[in-house]
């Protein structure tokens, strides 16, 4: 199996406008509507992709040529065929949903949960979508590139905690 032959089998079960294939470097990369992306991912896992690596998230705003907002960027790999690829989708505000892929890959909820806690894209079916990385009662996305540097003064609210409390 070889990354045409992946992307073939993908286009015969999905369909031609559900699959855009791209080359950089090294990296193979596809991209499918928010829509088809389980059904994606999930034929991807039937065609022997086993591990997903990493779930992640860009922020286009400001970005010249950006269509859309956010890409959500999925790295599977097989390992029987040593292949990896990219799986890009983007999403938009104020519908920042997409169904979660824990139910293929367990090892995706921590890392749905974080893309969750730094840019508010919820997972549609995540067992335990919550907040990983900032504390409950934060109410914004700092890796969202809206989000100032410096915060916005909500330090205040947060309770201190010294080194000898951790």
């Amino acid at each position: 199996m070889d990354h045409a032959s992946v992307l073939n089998a993908l286009i015969a079960q999905l369909g031609a406008d559900a699959v855009r294939a791209s080359e950089f470097r090294d990296n193979r990369r596809i991209t499918v509507p928010a829509g088809k992306a389980y059904e994606v991912l999930s034929a991807l896992k039937g065609l022997g992709f086993d591990q997903l690596t990493d779930v992640t998230c860009v922020d286009y705003l400001h970005y010249r040529g950006a269509r859309r907002r956010f890409g959500l960027v999925y790295i599977v790999y097989s390992h029987a065929a040593n292949l990896r690829l990219i799986v890009r989708t983007y999403l938009d505000e104020p519908e920042l949903e997409i169904a979660s892929v824990v139910p293929l890959w367990e090892g995706a909820n921590w890392l749905e949960r974080e893309v969750y806690d730094m840019f508010g894209i919820d997972f549609v079916g995540h067992p335990d979508l919550r907040r990983i990385l900032m504390p409950p009662e934060f109410v914004d996305f700092p890796l969202r590139k809206d989000y100032p540097l410096r915060g916005r003064g909500e330090r205040h609210n947060f309770e201190r905690i010294t080194r000898a409390q951790s």
